[in-house]
């Protein structure tokens, strides 16, 4: 694995879940115009990724406003979490909108600490949450509770560079985290350990390498 993992100090607090609720609901409206557009690859990408791998029972965290929800397979029975209520409702819409018969639920909840059965998924995709959460460890730790072993745990989501220009822009964006709803100057050693980094296939997306996806077995 060629990637290099600097030394960089990282978010200097944790993300508020309030702060999150309230960043996503003034983005509710405009998301799909913006951010929808620059992430469009990665996260087809990553429904790609869901759909080469066995198993049927996926869990989308971070499903938003549902942007990913219409490429799944139609094999695949998909439930998709967020915190933001405004966003799910949008997911709702979507949903009812396309007649996407797969998607079996979208619940308003905290991805570090769920209600689901341990190991009740084959898969779970996580669609820009690691840098948003207020603890991304507990993260990891939950999904690999709630995805049987042998299943597969997929990120897609933006990672600090160490240098040059988009480096730059990440630490000045960095005292802005609260705002934004996400931390700018987010590395991967504060969500992997050593040995998920060990074990893990990260593939740079498009555009200009600002998002990874990240596939771990379980």
């Amino acid at each position: 694995m060629a990637e290099a993992y600097g030394a960089a100090l990282g978010p200097r607090s944790p993300m508020d879940a309030d702060a999150v609720r309230a960043a996503y609901a003034r983005q509710a409206g405009s998301y799909d115009n913006w951010f929808g557009v620059v992430s469009r690859h990665a996260r087809r990408e990553a429904v790609n990724s869901v759909n080469r791998t066995a198993g049927e029972q996926v869990l989308e965290v971070g499903v938003g406003t549902g942007l990913a929800l219409p490429f799944y397979g139609a094999e695949k029975r998909v439930t998709g979490i967020d915190l933001s209520g405004d966003m799910l409702k949008r997911a709702r819409g979507r949903v009812l909108a396309g007649g996407l018969r797969n998607v079996e639920a979208l619940l308003e909840m905290d991805a570090q600490a769920t209600s689901f059965e341990t190991g009740q998924f084959d898969i779970a995709v996580a669609m820009f949450v690691a840098s948003v959460v207020p603890d991304p460890h507990a993260l990891v730790a939950e999904l690999r509770r709630i995805v049987r072993p042998g299943g597969r745990i997929i990120f897609v989501n933006h990672f600090a560079q160490d240098r040059g220009l988009i480096a730059w822009i990440e630490r000045a964006l960095a005292p802005a985290s609260s705002k934004l709803g996400w931390h700018p100057d987010f590395h991967f050693r504060h969500i992997f350990s050593s040995a998920d980094l060990a074990g893990a296939k990260i593939t740079p997306m498009r555009p200009f390498g600002l998002f990874r996806l990240v596939e771990l077995g379980n």
